[in-house]
């Protein structure tokens, strides 16, 4: 703990990190920490998993007073990540009487009242904090400190007009932090607009490239959904994640695989926010050993111990294929990035090569049996009954 205290981190905030297990901190925590919690502006480079909720969540915490208003909104891109960032806040702040409430859209708005008049601390995604703003439910007047948090997701999403919107919202005279792993066109319109005179951070990736194996399969049509189930037959190892682009092929993939007896789920913006979190819980519990999703889970969640990420569907955005990626080969553990190529992931395989300036090796085809899909396959109970489930399917 003492990198810690040399940051300046208060005594109630290092009591809780030492509690919660917490023994030195990471890159962006060491750079991003002081100047957080002296009030300046901050533009950070961060990368899922890297300790970016603590970089910023320190000052706020130590820097807000119980029953002063709001005075800390943190933007982020998903409901997942604004649930996410709201309890690593509540840990973070056990020792401190701070209310934390996190806003997001799938959750009744009336519920959400209540907890904004005592609210010390926000987190929400921008379209349910814009709706309270309409209400004049929220009250921004107190707020001293603003974070856009995966700043360059939340552009890409389309919610451009309403962070702004949102910026104009709280005082001018405030503490901006801006978290993106990218830094593009909008991301660099709002610095400037925005940000003043911000300390910059830049940190490693995350993802440790001597431990990520990366490699891709060229497989007939046919033979795509076959190729996916004999390579989760045969990884033994830990958590997968399947990548997929639209929400049809999610539920497609996930449903045929629990047909076959092996333990999948699908996640995707189709859900309600419960069913999204409870499946999430299960992942995390291992109850779950193949979570299959659209690129809202490639950014923001924390995931640890993800050994293989297959990309079933090739992403049409390059930028997502980096994020895909890098939900493995962390925290010094070795990861595969497995892609399936059948004739229409070609093109978008074409340009994740150019625009990443990367090499990815063909591997071989291995014999396979062909598996006939079910349209309308009926999952079977976890854990349950032998046949075409494989090891993954009776793993606990």
């Amino acid at each position: 703990m003492e990198k810690f205290k040399e940051l300046n981190i208060g005594k109630s905030i290092l009591q809780a990190l030492q509690e919660e297990g917490f023994e030195t901190p990471t890159e962006i925590q060491e750079k991003s920490i002081p100047s957080a919690i002296a009030g300046k502006d901050l533009l950070a480079g961060s990368a899922t998993g890297s300790g970016k909720t603590l970089a910023f969540g320190a000052g706020i915490i130590q820097n807000s007073v119980k029953g002063n208003g709001i005075q800390a909104l943190i933007l982020t891109p998903t409901r997942e990540l604004a649930q996410q960032v709201k309890e690593a806040l509540k840990k973070f702040s056990k020792h401190k009487p701070l209310t934390i409430s996190a806003v997001y859209g799938g959750m009744p708005i009336d519920r959400q009242f209540r907890r904004l008049r005592i609210a010390d601390i926000v987190v929400g995604t921008p379209g349910r904090v814009l709706d309270h703003i309409k209400r004049k439910t929220i009250k921004l007047n107190n707020v001293k400190t603003l974070v856009l948090d995966e700043a360059d997701r939340m552009l890409d999403m389309g919610f451009i007009d309403d962070v702004e919107r949102i910026i104009k919202s709280v005082p001018n005279e405030r503490q901006t932090l801006l978290f993106s792993a990218t830094i593009h066109g909008m991301v660099a319109n709002i610095i400037e607009k925005y940000l003043n005179d911000p300390v910059k951070i830049e940190v490693q990736s995350h993802v440790d490239p001597a431990k990520l194996i990366q490699g891709y399969y060229d497989v007939p049509d046919q033979l795509k959904f076959s190729l996916l189930v004999h390579l989760l037959k045969a990884e033994t190892s830990g958590l997968v994640m399947v990548f997929c682009n639209t929400r049809h092929n999610t539920d497609f993939v996930a449903n045929n695989l629990k047909g076959l007896g092996i333990p999948a789920e699908a996640i995707h913006g189709g859900f309600t926010q419960g069913k999204r979190n409870k499946i999430l819980e299960r992942f995390h519990s291992q109850k779950v050993l193949t979570l299959v999703c659209t690129d809202v889970a490639a950014r923001g969640l924390d995931i640890p111990n993800i050994s293989h990420v297959y990309n079933y569907d090739l992403p049409i955005d390059p930028k997502d294929y980096v994020h895909r990626i890098g939900r493995t080969a962390r925290a010094g553990k070795e990861g595969i990035a497995v892609n399936i190529l059948a004739s229409r992931d070609h093109d978008n395989f074409g340009r994740v090569l150019k625009e990443n300036k990367i090499k990815i090796p063909k591997l071989e085809m291995p014999r396979i049996e062909r598996i006939e899909l079910n349209w309308r396959a009926k999952p079977k109970k976890f854990g349950g009954g032998g046949g075409s489930g494989g090891g993954r399917g009776r793993r606990r």
